[in-house]
């Protein structure tokens, strides 16, 4: 996902979002460990994408002050 999307996003969006992709990283976390996982890489960009949206999250809640 690319930041500018994110950055589009309200805080609601963000939110869910973020949500959803903790969901499928721990998903894809246990479909590693019961060797079902096919696209290791998938991991890597999720994790990604986490951090992506904590940081407009924290970005915006700075510019709120």
């Amino acid at each position: 996902m690319k930041p500018s999307v994110i950055r589009d996003m309200t805080d609601i969006e963000l939110e869910n979002k973020l949500r959803e992709l903790k969901e499928e990283l721990f998903n894809l976390r246990f479909q590693k460990t019961t060797g079902q996982l096919k696209n290791t890489a998938r991991i890597k960009e999720v994790k990604k994408d986490i951090a992506r949206i904590l940081t407009i999250m924290h970005l915006r809640s700075l510019g709120n002050r």
